[in-house]
């Protein structure tokens, strides 16, 4: 034990990281190159998104806009710009909109009509046109449009329920992309389609043939990306069980699987716009990321030889995305963090573009910060990661943070605070996350559960929960604490757990399946109502529950056993309940009955509703309060309690 710290009890730590530190914490959600080596960003910033461009010559970065948010409007976003040329295309989140912009500045000129929602521009090689995607009462398509919005959209590929992440053919004569049906979810089985183009000599160029590459019901397919030369496409697929990497040629229809640890390279496409690989400029290259058990590094693979090389960064991020190769091949541009690094917009030089810098070398420059530097890097917490045993002895992963502060101290046991991930398809990542610091700096162990069901482990684990949502999530979530209980690295009279969404789910399941095991609960736009989340959500999700739990009327029993709202009675333990007003995914009514039903019992709960808000939470004064009255709360049912 340090003498020199605070010996202060847990919990109740001085921390550098406040409610308003987090709630004017930017975000970063992709990057990308323009023709000439600048790049462009997005940024989160409270209730909007800013798109930011690092001019080639190394200026100063600017905002390129004040008015518009960028924001993909499909699902839950995604696919925010496509640059090149010269000129940005971004959609805005409030008209819905595809606007054009030059990247030196200019006012933003409209080149689709407002109506649908829309996602995913991708811009032809020769910067005429321009492909998307649009959601209209319930019928989404691929379409494209002139990138002067002189002619009006028009439909190329219709007919499949869902489509995302077009991608053009460097010689502009050809488009691939991905599309899925209901009742799948993308990563449960999805199909990737390439088709030829013709132009005719007045109006929107039309499709040819289209083409089967890869994917079924059963074996989803990721991110498509033509190779430089054109006679090759890349793309994820799980067919082996694990999404590895494969190589379609185009003229002898051959594919060839690329890697083969069993490991992740890409991720469950819950938004638009994702990218974990990118082909050299000469085509000799693939670079990608891989993902183990949370953590992400950066690989180069030669394709000729088949030899892949891990690249070594100059700092240890562990949470690696959006990676793109710059036009000359010589950088890539990522966002990254670690779980004690807040998020960066970096690049790095790639060796195989940069004579003279071997593997294992690389020289980062740092664009820009999600955080101010008033918060020393060693205030913030690191992960570890963890496995244990979980009640039917299933292997159950997990990330584990101790409490970090610089300046304080305490010889006894930390309280617990279990954070589960939504989805519930979905993973934690040893990424910076605002809410982990914001709880270890006071004094709490965190516990990151990827439980049964969750990606980044392989197909296999994620299916463990068809049927057991509900079940396995909870347990793991249990078993997990108990296990850091008899560790001795928790205090187990002292555990608290707090999810939002599908990770509020099981919350309350876990409060009214294990009454008095944790000491508080914390839900977030929580689904407490099986039957409303099955019925009374977007289009993105309706037949997700047939995945978990089954298809009505056949689950109609199960969904009603699922159901925290059916058995309100057993939760018993204090309760803090947040939800937004405009929730589309998740609506308000489903808070609002929790609430009630805890009222008329006396149950100890704080319930809140933020306007303005929809399914999770991003205005300044929505994440300060929100903080606040978390700190609150343990305090007085965890803390002195």
């Amino acid at each position: 034990m340090d003498s020199k710290k605070i010996q202060r009890q847990f919990g109740l730590w001085d921390s550098p990281v406040s409610p308003t530190s987090l709630a004017n914490e930017n975000r970063f959600v992709d990057v990308d190159w323009n023709d000439d080596g600048a790049l462009v960003w997005v940024e989160y910033r409270s209730d909007r998104n800013v798109l930011v461009v690092q001019p080639a010559g190394g200026e100063a970065f600017y905002d390129l806009n004040s008015r518009y948010s960028a924001r993909g409007g499909l699902a839950y976003g995604g696919g925010e710009f496509a640059v090149g040329h010269g000129h940005i295309f971004f959609v805005d989140a409030h008209s819905g909109r595809i606007y054009r912009q030059p990247l030196e500045g200019g006012v933003p000129q409209p080149v689709t009509p407002g109506f649908g929602e829309v996602g995913s521009p991708s811009l032809s090689p020769d910067g005429r046109w321009l492909l998307f995607i649009r959601s209209y009462e319930d019928r989404d398509s691929l379409e494209i449009v002139d990138t002067q919005g002189k002619f009006w959209p028009q439909r190329l590929v219709t007919g499949s329920d869902f489509y995302m992440q077009p991608v053009w053919h460097p010689q502009g004569n050809s488009i691939a992309w991905v599309e899925w049906n209901h009742p799948n979810m993308p990563w449960d089985g999805a199909r990737l389609r390439q088709a030829g183009l013709n132009f005719p000599e007045q109006g929107l160029p039309v499709v040819d043939e289209i083409r089967h590459i890869e994917g079924d019901e059963s074996n989803a397919v990721y991110q498509p990306v033509f190779s430089p030369r054109g006679n090759a496409l890349a793309y994820a697929s799980e067919a082996s069980g694990w999404w590895q990497l494969y190589l379609y040629d185009l003229d002898s229809q051959e594919r060839r699987q690329l890697t083969d640890t069993p490991a992740e390279h890409a991720r469950p496409a819950w938004v638009q716009g994702l990218h974990s690989f990118d082909f050299s400029p000469d085509g000799q290259h693939l670079y990608f990321l891989r993902n183990q058990a949370g953590f992400f590094s950066l690989f180069s693979l030669n394709l000729g030889t088949g030899v892949e090389q891990r690249l070594a960064l100059d700092e240890s991020y562990t949470y690696l995305e959006q990676m793109r190769v710059s036009p000359d091949g010589r950088q890539a541009a990522l966002l990254v963090s670690a779980g004690n690094i807040p998020q960066r917009v970096i690049t790095c030089r790639l060796p195989e573009g940069t004579p003279g810098l071997g593997i294992g070398q690389s020289q980062t420059r740092v664009w820009r910060r999600s955080m101010p530097a008033e918060i020393p890097l060693a205030a913030y917490a690191a992960p570890q990661a963890i496995e244990w045993t979980g009640m039917d002895a299933g292997k159950v992963y997990g990330l584990f943070y101790s409490p970090q502060n610089p300046n304080f101290g305490d010889r006894g046991k930390p309280p617990l605070v279990v954070r589960v991930h939504g989805g519930p398809t979905s993973q934690r990542y040893a990424k910076y996350e605002k809410e982990v610091q914001f709880f270890t700096t006071r004094g709490y162990a965190v516990l990151e559960v990827n439980y049964r069901g969750s990606t980044g482990y392989g197909r296999e684990y994620r299916n463990k929960l068809r049927g057991n949502w509900g079940i396995y999530d909870v347990e793991d979530s249990v078993s997990g604490a108990r296990h850091l209980v008899e560790q001795g690295m928790v205090d187990g009279d002292r555990l608290v757990i707090i999810g939002g969404s599908a990770g509020g789910f099981t919350v309350l399941k876990a409060l009214q399946d294990h009454p008095g095991f944790f000491k508080a609960g914390i839900a977030m736009y929580a689904v407490s109502d099986q039957f409303g989340l099955a019925t009374d959500t977007h289009k993105f999700e309706i037949y997700y529950s047939d995945y978990l739990l089954g298809p009505l009327p056949q689950a109609a029993e199960l969904l009603r056993e699922r159901s925290p709202i059916n058995f309100v009675e057993k939760i018993k333990d204090p309760l803090a309940i947040f939800q937004g007003e405009k929730d589309k995914i998740v609506p308000r009514w489903q808070s609002d009955k929790l609430a009630q039903s805890l009222d008329k019992r006396d149950v100890k709960y704080v319930y809140h509703v933020y306007e303005g808000e929809g399914h999770g939470f991003r205005k300044t004064e929505t994440v300060e309060h929100l903080y606040r009255t978390i700190d609150e709360f343990l305090r007085q049912h965890v803390i002195y309690a």
